[in-house]
């Protein structure tokens, strides 16, 4: 009877033993697995890659000297480059403008482009408006007009029923219009001494309706060729506007547009990666010394159940 005690108490402590031992083999393997935190999303805060940073003006409130009207649908600034045709030939209106972009997408008044001139021509039909037939922008936007910005033309906020609150613009506007007639525009020409450095992106074309600005300028913009080029005015839909996208190209300037990795998050991220290395390396030399205990338990339980068997022998 002694004898079976002794046998069933080192089958006992075997089993613990080796259950043990695959305790602490899973545990390291789990504490092996843990994985990294995910990247936080940039910021409005983060540095961007770009040649000329965004140009950034808010949008004019109702006390400012240039708010000039809104009904709750749209809402207008005032814009020195804003004429009525004599005689005036009904209600027809037009609003033209040229946006200049970044590389990361950001409205700018072209300071990296100075002496750069961006000709849009305008048709017969608008050669009575002093800024008109052709329109024409020189850069940097800030030395050339008063008003640099002038519109407010994409985006969306809670508080305004048009634009998000910033301009982004450079527009001419035309009132006096027929109401029944064609407004044309052609091909964006750029000259000048970094005329390389931009490029058209496209044409957005809004004719008969308010301007919806809930979009986003590269991706609304369009060939020359399907935007349409021109918009002939009928009853009701007596307004037409069309807005020429640019943008600094990237492979001239040599600025993607992304977020720059911040000096400080790369100083973490080497102590980081120095951390892990050490880890690894006091790791490898702790997995020994763990399989060692594991190895030794059941070691001793098989040397517990040869005993045993031998004294039941």
């Amino acid at each position: 009877m002694t004898r079976s005690r002794t046998v069933v108490a080192a089958g006992l402590f075997a089993v613990v033993c080796i259950a043990f031992a695959g305790f602490v083999a899973i545990g390291g393997a789990s504490a092996d697995s843990a994985t990294n935190p995910a990247l936080t999303p940039p910021d409005s805060d983060t540095e961007l890659n770009v040649s000329e940073d965004a140009y950034v003006e808010e949008a004019p409130g109702p006390d400012d000297e240039y708010y000039e009207a809104s009904d709750g649908n749209w809402v207008s600034y005032v814009n020195p480059r804003d004429e009525y045709r004599e005689p005036y030939l009904g209600d027809g209106s037009a609003k033209i403008c040229v946006t200049l972009l970044n590389e990361a997408g950001d409205p700018i008044v072209g300071e990296t482009v100075p002496n750069t001139t961006v000709t849009l021509p305008t048709g017969d039909s608008t050669s009575w408006h002093s800024h008109a037939d052709p329109m024409t922008v020189t850069y940097p936007l800030t030395e050339n007009y008063d008003r640099p910005l002038d519109a407010d033309q994409f985006g969306t906020t809670d508080d305004l029923p048009q634009g998000n609150g910033y301009m982004d613009s450079h527009c001419i506007e035309l009132h006096g219009l027929p109401e029944d007639g064609t407004v044309e525009y052609g091909e964006i020409q750029i000259e000048g001494e970094h005329a390389d450095k931009i490029e058209t992106v496209g044409y957005i074309q809004q004719a008969h309706d308010t301007w919806d600005t809930d979009i986003d300028p590269i991706e609304a913009a369009e060939p020359y060729e399907e935007a349409g080029g021109s918009w002939t005015y009928y009853p009701d839909g007596s307004h037409g506007q069309v807005t020429a996208v640019l943008q600094l190209d990237s492979e001239v300037t040599g600025a993607d547009g992304e977020p720059v990795p911040d000096e400080d998050d790369n100083s973490s991220t080497s102590s980081a990666d120095e951390t892990d290395d050490t880890d690894d390396e006091e790791g490898a030399g702790d997995e020994l010394p763990g399989f060692g205990v594991s190895v030794a338990l059941v070691a001793l339980a098989l040397a517990a159940l040869v005993s045993a068997h031998r004294q039941r022998s």
